[in-house]
């Protein structure tokens, strides 16, 4: 079968190879990289259904137990696996940096000075030709002796976790240092260990923490940035060194720390599932954050993102300005499935925004919709992006309700970047597309409705059945597995065929449960505890379902090698993987097996889960030593003071340095680095001001995310120009522009928590500073008392403010507006939006003044609101009557 790989595809994955300046393997090294990351996938999957028993159902032999981890074990191999890939994927240097140009400079001074045919000049060619041997990969397509060695290590760093654990439990308590001296573990270095200086005293577990360290932060180097390094660097730097800040010193004097010793500070960063490198971030990576990147990886190999995309294109692509409101439906569907910001623009953005272009939208504008629109794909439910897990972790908060909080904030967003587009194709007469050109909503829904199963399951199975997220997830990657199987056997020929295997594996399986109280795998190998009732063995049988559908889908496959599903249409990369092994073991045809398709896709899917990982736990991984070092040094406490020192006690402008250092720090970093180093600093100050902590935490990721499309360093916006052929500063500002109502709602939910639905607790009084909210009920919403005020007037409020805010900034609505009629929506979109935000900084003022404050009553607040809505109701009946007769219906479309 010849791969469906389109020229956009490979501009797609051209650009984001660019970006992200990976390697392209091939051959035995591509080989190596996908074993790499299907074992890694395995490994998580298996966590993910077991938990840290590793163990084995074997016939005859029963249960044999492989390993039993502890959480620093799992947490050590998970990095270890993420190391080891980050030096197979990311080159050290390609030759273009300041060391390369300064050796090539030395080479062309000397043979200036001394001649090309000197001694020198091709002693000095020499070295860098084998420095550039050891070091360089200039193509990107090859794996050095420096990588192979950094592997080297990596493996053995992990390894001492899983083979010398009672030897690190012993250091918990005696320190480090009691650990053995190298020569004692490498025993072939005792006759020389003489030779080894100042190391022959040092315990071998401190050398491979130090080393650890490093390879950690040079894998940062590599997949995240030199940025991340240098801000981790100082960290651990401080923490060695912060005692020497004088405690009388103005400002600065709270961030002097005790002595810390540099065996004390490796034990702390690399020996604790507390903080540091195996801390917490790593932690909601092992149990949370991996599972989903690998549900989403499934659900995209398994043609799920175009199916996605053209069912936006189905649903809006015939209205007014359609493409652009394709693309924002289709950027949020893709956020479900990416969770990431650039991956997202580059996948939907090959197929938008030439769409867009084609339609009427300027480039800049096109590639900032499409950007502004994937960077919700972040804070969309009911995924979200890997920060959102660890909101979970950091506040205690069960998944399912940081759904349900984060919901209306980012519905509210995408609605809004939805009337923008619509008031910019209205003013520049940009109707939709063809209806012949997209396909029937109808038919495409009824030849794709599986790929809804997924995501159903997993809103049922996180706030239905209220499991956790790690079991909800595996749940519903088994289901993904079923369905594509299902679907890639069922065929008018075989229907009956997979029924009727499908209903013999399931009576076996009833049996089996039924006279043995074990698998029908079990029972027939001769295990079992013993038999059970009927009612139990329907639930373990039903509880099965997932896996016999996989048993029946493959038997039936097996059955019919050449079946042709008219259904399935999996993602390109798995038929031209199907292809490339099948010529590979010297049987071309076998791609065109079902079979061999299916188990492809599998594979190919724990691959792309794997590589699509990689950054994110080197990022989190990184970023951890950043609160370990200010759990370890105390820093916590003095470092709130200082914070609200610098606010001068004003929650407003607390609320926007947070939001600067959130867009400062965020630009070209991932959204989990930059929210795990804010949390750590600002995020205790933000709750000492009485917010409530789960919105706290989701102020801070909202503007994390902004940061990906706020110049200068956009890199969701440059990405999308880099598709759209557009100047990329320009985009990143109509990205920003057409996000504005992003950096709004955060301050929004912060004044009025209600937004966000949470209520404050019946004991709020005696509860601690964060903990006196909850989120609200079912019961709570019917309670209007509260629910009206607190919930639907100012969710309305929010909704109609996004309106006056996309009329400011593209500056049409019914017709052109003029500076005064945006300006007089500018403040109708605050005060219905967050009239509380310029109450209060007034208050601020006038507190510094030393005129008294106060704060913002229920009453103000709704007056508030009121007047914004007049204002806005004045300005659009005022630009309506100023419209052309038959476009007086523009904004009401919009909806």
């Amino acid at each position: 079968m010849t791969p469906r790989i389109t020229d956009t595809d490979v501009a797609a994955d051209e650009l984001l190879q660019e970006i992200e300046r990976k390697r392209s393997l091939r051959r035995v090294a591509s080989v190596v990289v996908s074993l790499v990351g299907v074992l890694f996938s395995a490994y998580q999957m298996w966590f993910a259904a077991r938990g840290f028993v590793f163990a084995v159902e074997l016939p005859v032999l029963g249960e044999v137990e492989l390993a039993s981890l502890q959480l620093l074990q799992i947490n050590a191999v998970h990095v270890g696996f993420a190391l080891v890939l980050t030096f197979l994927l990311y080159p050290g240097t390609t030759g273009d940096g300041r060391v390369s140009r300064a050796c090539r400079q030395l080479r062309a001074r000397t043979a200036s000075q001394f001649g090309p045919d000197s001694p020198l000049v091709s002693a000095i060619e020499a070295v860098g030709d084998g420095l550039a041997w050891l070091f360089v990969d200039p193509d990107l397509d090859r794996v050095t002796p420096s990588d192979l060695l950094l592997i080297a290590v990596t493996v053995l760093s992990s390894a001492y976790f899983v083979t010398d654990f009672q030897e690190i439990q012993r250091m918990r308590a005696l320190g480090v240092p009691a650990g053995r001296p190298i020569q004692e573990v490498f025993t072939f270095l005792d006759p020389v260990a003489g030779l080894l200086g100042p190391l022959t005293d040092v315990s071998y577990a401190f050398v491979l923490g130090v080393v650890g360290v490093v390879l950690v932060l040079e894998a940062t180097r590599r997949a995240i940035s030199l940025y991340l390094v240098v801000i981790v660097g100082a960290f651990i730097v401080y923490a060695r060194f912060g005692v020497l800040i004088p405690q009388d010193a103005a400002y600065v004097g709270v961030l002097s720390i005790p002595e810390l010793t540099w065996p004390s500070i490796v034990q702390n960063l690399w020996y604790n599932t507390e903080n540091g490198v195996f801390g917490i971030p790593v932690t909601v990576s092992v149990q949370f954050i991996y599972i989903f990147i690998l549900f989403g990886a499934f659900l995209e190999m398994s043609g799920a993102g175009q199916w996605f995309i053209d069912l936006a294109y189905a649903a809006t692509g015939t209205r007014k300005g359609g493409p652009a409101k394709a693309s924002i439906l289709a950027s949020g569907f893709m956020g479900t499935i990416s969770g990431s910001s650039i991956a997202n623009t580059v996948t939907t953005g090959a197929f938008t925004i030439p769409l867009m272009k084609r339609s009427g939208y300027s480039p800049e504008f096109a590639g900032g919709v499409e950007s502004s629109a994937s960077s919700g794909g972040q804070i969309l439910p009911p995924v979200m992006g890997a920060a959102a897990f660890l909101i979970v972790q950091y506040t205690a908060t069960p998944f399912a309700d940081v759904i349900v909080a984060a919901a209306i904030p980012a519905v509210v967003f995408f609605f809004g970047v939805w009337v923008m587009v619509h008031f910019e194709a209205s003013r520049l007469g940009i109707g939709g597309l063809d209806p012949d050109s997209v396909v029937d909503i109808r038919a495409h829904l009824r030849t794709g409705w599986f790929y809804l199963v997924p995501v159903f399951l997993l809103l049922y199975y996180l706030i239905g059945a209220r499991l956790s997220v790690a079991r909800s997830a595996w749940f519903t990657l088994v289901a993904i597995v079923a369905l594509i199987t299902l679907v890639a056997a069922y065929s008018d020929e075989t229907r009956g065929r997979l029924v009727a295997i499908l209903l013999v594996l399931g009576a076996g399986q009833f049996l089996a449960q039924w006279l043995t109280g074990a698998s029908l795998v079990a029972a027939l190998s001769g295990g079992g505890p013993g038999g059970q009732s009927i009612g139990g063995a329907v639930s373990a049988t039903l509880g099965t379902v997932g896996w016999l559908s996989i048993a029946a889908g493959a038997l039936t496959l097996l059955s019919k090698p050449r079946l042709t599903a008219s259904w399935l249409a999996l993602d390109p990369a798995v038929d031209e993987a199907a292809d490339e092994i099948s010529t590979a073991v010297g049987r071309p045809a076998a791609g065109d097996n079902g079979l061999v398709r299916l188990g492809t896709f599998v594979l190919k899917s724990m691959d792309s889960g794997a590589r699509t990982a990689v950054p994110v736990v080197v990022a989190v991984a990184a970023a951890g030593i950043i609160p370990g070092v200010i759990s370890v040094s105390g820093l916590g406490p003095n470092l709130v003071a200082l914070i609200r020192s610098l606010a001068g006690g004003s929650l407003v402008l607390l609320l926007v340095i947070t939001a600067i250092a959130s867009i400062i720090l965020g630009m070209g970093m991932p959204t989990t680095v930059t929210y795990i180093i804010l949390v750590s600093m600002l995020g205790p100050a933000l709750v000492t001001f009485g917010i409530p902590e789960l919105a706290a935490h989701l102020f801070i990721l909202y503007f994390g995310v902004i940061a990906d499309i706020t110049p200068p360093v956009a890199v969701a916006a440059y990405a999308a120009s880099g598709i759209a052929k557009s100047d990329p500063f320009q985009t990143g500002i109509e990205a920003f522009s057409l996000s504005l109502n992003k950096a709004i709602v955060p301050f929004a939910f912060v004044l009025v928590p209600g937004i966000v639905l949470l209520r404050e607790k019946d004991d709020a009084a005696e509860l601690p500073l964060g903990e006196q909210f909850r989120v609200a009920t079912l019961a709570d919403l019917a309670e209007i008392g509260w629910s009206l005020p607190e919930v639907f007037v100012p969710v309305v409020g929010v909704f109609l403010g996004v309106v006056a805010l996309a009329g400011t900034v593209i500056g049409f609505v019914y017709a052109p507006l003029d500076r005064w009629e945006r300006a007089g929506l500018a403040v109708s979109s605050l005060l219905l939006m967050a009239p509380g935000l310029p109450v209060s900084a007034g208050y601020d003022v006038t507190t510094l003044l030393g005129l008294g404050g106060g704060s913002v009553s229920l009453t103000a607040d709704l007056l508030l609101r009121a007047v914004g809505l007049a204002m806005l109701v004045a300005l659009l009946a005022k630009n309506r009557r100023a419209a052309p007769r038959g476009d007086s219906g523009a904004a009401a479309d919009a909806a």
